[in-house]
């Protein structure tokens, strides 16, 4: 899967290894840089993904609770 003009899995393009990129793995340790200033971007983009990952959580969280909520009320036992 590497030749030219074949595709590649998602994960090899963004560097990630396979044990990385499946659900529920650890996510990757930034490597520290000697520059500040990249190592401010490296945390940025951490914080930006993690919050994003807080959103969809919070978002299932609720989706479930809801659904939770549908089911039990409907039980005529």
């Amino acid at each position: 899967m590497g030749a030219a003009g074949t595709r590649t899995p998602w994960h090899h393009r963004r560097g990630i290894t396979a044990a990385a990129a499946k659900p529920g793995a650890r996510p990757r340790e930034a490597v520290p840089s000697a520059d500040p200033d990249e190592r401010v971007r490296q945390l940025q983009a951490r914080v930006a993904e993690l919050e994003a990952s807080e959103r969809k959580l919070a978002t299932e969280r609720d989706i479930l609770r809801k659904a939770a909520e549908y089911f039990a009320g409907e039980t005529n036992w």
